[in-house]
C-alpha cells in the first residue's frame, strides 16, 4: 500500500462467528493502524473506524462461540 492508495480493510463480517475472535483476526484488524504515521491525517479517522468495527465484531462473536 502506498500513500496514494486508500486503505481498504478486510471485512471481518465474512468470518464465521466461531472463527471471528482469534488472535489472527485481532492482529489483522490492527494492521490498519500499523503505519499510521505514514498516512495522511485525513485518512486516520477512516482507519480507526475500520479497526474499531473489526474489533467490535470480534468481541461480539464471543457470545456466539
Amino acid at each position: 500500500m502506498t500513500p496514494e492508495q486508500p486503505y481498504r480493510p478486510t471485512p471481518m463480517a465474512l468470518a464465521t462467528p466461531s472463527a471471528a475472535f482469534t488472535a489472527e483476526s485481532i492482529d489483522a484488524a490492527l494492521v490498519g493502524i500499523d503505519d499510521l504515521e505514514a498516512v495522511p491525517l485525513a485518512e486516520h479517522v477512516g482507519r480507526f473506524d475500520a479497526v474499531h468495527a473489526a474489533l467490535t465484531d470480534a468481541l461480539s462473536a464471543i457470545d456466539r462461540v
